[in-house]
Order: structure tokens, then sequence, then C-alpha cells
């Protein structure tokens, strides 16, 4: 820990410098603000005088995880044969459609993907299926793929049927939709860690915790769409059919959802693609020797070949199912719709086509076994020439890598953390942090936000003197009215003191549940990754809005990273680089970089082609009109972005646990093993609020944003 002396005297000079950018702003501000720099050098002060105010260690704060494991067992010593009953139920069709699955010849499974790949988005998805599946095959993953898909087929109704009732539920009733949507908020901001707790205390070991953590999690997006989707409907529409005589009946199932197909159809792409990676995360739980399964078993052995062709097969599944619900949506969005003169078989040609095959290779099959179950002899998984590439590059380049990474540690990631103060030595940075070089650093950050002021008034310059403040004293090492209080007046005065008040209710829950430096190492690790997304992101998706070419090379990119299951994200970071926080941090930046550079595009590409000629007119150059008048009105689309990445990002930090990383996704994975679901679901609690704040300030600034620009008016 750093001395609380010189943490005072940064914070003293940093409330200085924030109330003399302050004095041009209004009379109220400057007396928030400058009560915040206060309360920032009071309570670095109070921090070398006493240290036990301003810190609460781990476990030294109210008995939350207590109540919640009383709560548990209250409720589980009433329930739980249910439960048992239920999972003994659900594990019945489980099993029938593995057997299914494996009974069923594989060219016959083949053809049928095949066809309705063909029947969704034409010829070249149906091969692409057809690779597709015969890289399973012909690795040997396909009895594998058979108990990750059956866990889906049972996973998936149930995800469908949840969400397509509340979002009917939520689309009827105002006062419904109130309540339904802040659970929705919280089922999409837990860790998907957090949801194997309590279905591993109620049903125990075995698929059916999968089975229903993949239902729960995969339920939010098809609600979401279908009320969305319902309250698009055209009111003419809806008139039309009243006038009709048609009853309140009648008016949704055969009017509003035809009509908002394809947003349900959208809904149902999200949820088969949510459900197929919590199945995935599921296997930590040993749910079954499927995919996921195999790929953290050949992890935990270092065979990383054999991991990476793994999650390569899993990568597989997840674009089929992406690319063939995709197909279906755009043809209900196009209205692309079948012949229906003639007979049977000319209107269905390709189905009847199919079927007849089906029923061929069925009889067929039996006479030749390899049709029935692919031959093990002739299974082909090149996983030794990949682990000796790997094994080569490891050998021959481990200065690369070692440089990557220390460079990135002790640079970026490190200084936040802990602190200049702490990270500066002979031998990470070469020398030592003397005061003058301290009170240069201190110039140096307060000249940047001078300059800042001058181009984004004081608030830029405020954001700067704060940033600089962490990087020289870490998250972990600032005392936590340090944080806590600006946290809390931002939030306050973006948002409204709603959105203040209910920041401070989650920085108090993470306070007082003894968490919170688990939730500052969570915040530092997270907020690291989206840097680097919003640097590299934010910067591609301007690329792929002022060129096609690049946007053509990009789309494809971010549609295959969107739609790999998180665990296989750390496959090849942990192949180059080990475990560790550097990792983790890779694999945070690989899975949340998409929406930086998908909203970036898309709100620059949204610019009224009017207000760019008018810029032209007026003499604007490319870089004038890009930085002027494009970046500025697109810029609540590109929050947005970046509020989706860092809710990308806390979805994914809880599963680079597994590699290493100690913020509260160690604590969330650590509960799994010893059944501790109160500790567990505390933590979870933690990083979900910390999600949700970070969506609703940043959901509130950019309305803000959008009304000013009158891109949207209330």
């Amino acid at each position: 820990m750093g001395g609380g002396g010189d943490h005072a005297v940064a914070a003293r000079f940093s409330g200085v410098a924030m109330a003399g950018l302050l004095r041009n702003d209004s009379v109220r501000s400057l007396l928030v603000w400058s009560a915040v720099a206060v309360v920032m050098i009071a309570s670095f002060r109070l921090e070398g005088d006493r240290p036990w105010l301003m810190r609460i260690d781990e476990g030294a704060g109210l008995p939350i995880p207590e109540i919640f494991d009383a709560a548990m067992d209250w409720f589980t010593g009433i329930f739980k044969p249910f439960f048992r009953v239920v999972s003994w139920l659900l594990e019945w069709p489980v099993y029938a459609f593995r057997s299914f699955y494996l009974w069923l010849p594989w060219p016959i499974v083949v053809v049928v993907v095949a066809t309705t790949a063909h029947i969704a988005a034409g010829r070249n998805l149906a091969v692409f299926c057809v690779l597709a599946l015969g890289y399973i095959v012909v690795a040997g993953f396909w009895d594998k793929a058979a108990l990750t898909l059956a866990l889906v087929t049972v996973a998936l109704p149930l995800a469908l049927a949840g969400g397509l009732t509340l979002g009917i539920l939520g689309h009827r009733s105002p006062r419904v939709r109130r309540l339904i949507e802040p659970l929705l908020d919280f089922m999409q901001t837990i860790p998907t860690f957090a949801y194997l707790v309590p279905c591993l205390v109620l049903f125990g070991f075995g698929p059916t915790v999968g089975l229903i953590a993949s239902a729960t999690f995969a339920l939010p997006p098809m609600a979401r769409t279908v009320m969305l989707g319902l309250g698009r409907v055209p009111g003419d529409v809806v008139e039309s059919a009243i006038m009709t005589g048609a009853t309140e009946r009648q008016l949704l199932w055969l009017v509003k959802l035809p009509a908002a197909m394809p947003s349900v159809m959208l809904g149902v792409n999200q949820t088969i693609l949510a459900t197929l990676s919590m199945v995935v995360i599921a296997a930590v739980l040993g749910s079954g020797e499927d995919l996921g399964w195999e790929v953290l078993y050949t992890m935990r052995q270092a065979k990383f070949g054999e991991s990476l062709l793994t999650g390569v097969a899993i990568v597989l599944l997840a674009m089929m199912m992406d690319r063939i619900t995709q197909g279906f949506a755009r043809r209900r969005e196009h209205k692309i719709a079948v012949p229906s003169a003639g007979a049977f078989w000319r209107r269905y040609l390709v189905l009847s086509g199919t079927a007849c095959a089906c029923a061929a290779i069925l009889v067929v099959s039996a006479f030749v076994p390899a049709l029935q179950s692919y031959p093990e002899a002739w299974t082909v998984l090149p996983y030794q020439p990949l682990d000796a590439a790997i094994s080569w590059i490891n050998t021959h380049y481990p200065e690369v890598t070692d440089n990557i990474r220390n460079w990135t540690l002790f640079y970026f990631m490190l200084p936040i953390k802990i602190g200049l103060d702490q990270v500066v030595t002979p031998f990470s940075w070469g020398f030592v942090l003397t005061p003058p070089l301290t009170a240069g650093y201190a110039v140096f950050v307060v000249v940047l936000a001078c300059a800042i002021a001058r181009v984004t008034a004081w608030r830029g310059a405020l954001a700067v003197l704060f940033l600089g403040l962490v990087y020289y004293i870490g998250l972990t090492e600032m005392p936590w009215p340090a944080i806590l209080f600006p946290a809390v007046v931002l939030a306050w005065r973006v948002g409204g003191w709603r959105i203040g008040l209910f920041a401070l209710v989650s920085l108090t829950f993470m306070l007082t549940s003894g968490f919170w430096m688990r939730s500052m190492i969570s915040v530092y690790l997270c907020g690291s990754a989206v840097a680097i997304c919003i640097v590299v992101g934010v910067s591609l998706g301007i690329f792929a809005a002022l060129n096609d070419r690049v946007s053509a090379i990009v789309r494809p990119v971010n549609d295959t990273l969107q739609s790999i299951p998180l665990f296989v994200f750390l496959i090849p970071v942990v192949v180059l680089f080990k475990v560790g926080e550097f990792a983790g941090l890779l694999a945070v930046v690989m899975y949340a970089i998409v929406p930086s550079i998908r909203y970036t595009e898309l709100g620059i590409r949204q610019v009224d082609a009017a207000v760019i000629e008018a810029g032209r007119v007026m003499g604007c150059t490319r870089t004038q009109l890009l930085f002027r008048v494009q970046l500025p009105l697109a810029l609540p689309e590109i929050m947005l972005g970046i509020n989706q990445t860092v809710l990308f990002g806390l979805a994914m930090l809880v599963i680079t646990a597994l590699v290493g990383t100690k913020g509260l996704g160690q604590i969330i994975y650590r509960s799994l093993a010893d059944g501790g679901f109160g500790v567990g679901i505390t933590a979870a609690l933690c990083m979900a609020l910390i999600a949700m704040t970070t969506d609703r300030v940043i959901q509130s600034w950019s309305l803000r944003k959008k009304r000013e620009y009158g891109l949207e008016t209330d």
C-alpha cells in the first residue's frame, strides 16, 4: 500500500485543479464537484491516520452470505424433493434425445441440416453446414456433439416458451412489464457461473444442471424481442383486425405475432446461441461427456491441440445454428413465400427429396455399419501437428509472448490495479519513482486535463484528472470514499436521482458485503479490457463505416466472434500466454470488442446524408466532417456500443476465473467446487450490480445526447 501522505498530496493537487476547471460551469456543479474533491482529499488523509476506517477487508462486512445460506437451507429443506423429482424427469428426454441422435445414421443428420440450411439461406450455407458436420464426424466428435445437441434440444423449447410467455405478458400489461424488465436486466447481467450455483444446490449433479441453467440464461433475449416486436406492430394493422371482429386471443396469435415474426425469429437466434453457450459452460460441473467437458478436460491436461480442435467443433455448431436462424429471420422479414399451387411433392420438392434420401440412407445403413456409426479407425484428429507447432512457437519465440505480456502488465494493467507508486521499480520500469518524477507526472496530468478542457469543456478534464489519480494510486489502493462518492455523483448528474440512488445502493452493498476489494479487481480487469476495446474497436468501426471494403472484411469476423461460446475464447490465449490476468484480459477483449465495432459503424452510417452534404458545402474537409459532424452525431450509438462492451466484458470476466483471474469471478467459480451458495450468490450480485449501474448511467447519457441532437424526443 502506498503512503497515506503521498496519496493525500496527490488528491489535494487534483482537487485544486478540479475546482479551477469548474469555475466556468454552473454554481451548482461547482459546489457538487468541489464537495467531491474535498471528500476525496479527506479520505486520503484519514487513510494515513485511520486505515481501518477507509478499508474493509474481505469477509469483514455484514453476514450477507450467511443470510443467503440460511435462506437457501430453509428453501431446500422444504422443496428439495420436488426439484429432485423435476431433475429426474428432465433427465429422461435428455438421454432419449441423445440415444436418438446416436441411433440416427450420421448421413441423415447431415442431409436434414443441409436441407434446412438451403431453405433458410441458400446453397452456400448448405455447403458450409455439410463441411462443418463433416469435420465433427471425421474428427470423432459425433458422440460428444450428440449430448450437447440433446441438452440444447430440451433446454431450447423451455427457454423459448418462457421467453414468449413473459414477452406476451409484458406487452399486454404495462404494470407487468415494469416488473419484468428489471428481472430481465438482472438475469442478463448476473454472471453465467452464478446460474449454476443454485441449480447445483437444488438439482444436484447431472445434465439437468446445465439444462435448467441454459434455459434460464437464454430466456431474456426471447422475452425482450417478443415485447419489442409486438410493440412495433403497425397500429393500422391492429385496427383493421379489431374492425373485422377479431377477439383478443385472435388479435395476438393471428395478427400481432405473425406481424412481429422477424423480431421473434431474431430472438430465437439469440436464444439458441445463449443456450449453446450455457450448455458448454455447464460442463465445468461434469454434466456429461459433451464437447464442453472435452474442452475443459483437455485444457486441464495441457493438450492444447486437442482442446483447440474440440473448440472448433463447438464454434461450428454455434455458427450453423446462428446462420440458419438468421436465414429464416431474413426470409420472414422480406416475406419470401413458398409456392402454394400444384401437388404437394411439386410445392415441396426439396422436402420430398430429403425425405426419400433419408429413407434410403436408413435402409442402406442396416447393411453398411459405417453409415450407422462412423468407424473410429477412420477418424482424423490432427492435434499432434498442432501441439508440435505450439511447442515450436513457445520454444523459439518465448521472448515475443513474454514481452507482450510483461509490457502490458507493467505499463498498463498493474498501474491501474495497484498504482504507479508500487509498480515503478528498477525490476519493472528500470528506475525508482522519486519525488521530482512524481511532481512531473502530476504536472503532465494537469496540463493534459487543461488541454482536454479546451476541447471538451471541464467534464473531459475532470475525467482525465480522476483517471490520472487512479493510474498513480491504483483502484485497489484507493480508499472506498474516493471511488464511491465520485461514482454516485456521476450517476446522479447523468441519470437523475433514481440512477444515483441505485448506484449508491449498489456500491454500498459491495462495501458492506466484504467484497469491495474483489469488486475493484473485477472493475480493474474489465476496465482495462474496455479501454483496449474502445481504442481498437471504435477505430475499426470508423474505418468500416468509411470504407465498404473494410466493412466487408470486418463483418464476418464480428459474426464469428459473436457466435463463439465464451468457453472457447480461453483456448488460444492459454496456448500462447499461459494462465494469468493477461490471458484473462485478452479473452475479455476478444469477446467484448464486437459491440464497439458494430455500434460505431452503425452510428456513423446512420448520420443523415443531408447533414454531411451541408458540411461539405461549408468547406469541411474529410477529417473535419468525421470529427466535427459524424462522430458527434454518432456518439450516442458509440456509447451504447461501449455499454454493451462493458456488459460483455463482465460476462466474460467470470469465465476467465478458469485461467487464474482473482476478482469476483474466482469466488463464484470456487463456490461451485465447495457448494458455497451464499458466498457465490453474493459475489454474483456484486458483479450484476456493477453491470446494471454502468448500463443505466450510459443509457441515460446516450438518451440525453440524442435529445440534445434532436435525434429523439421526449
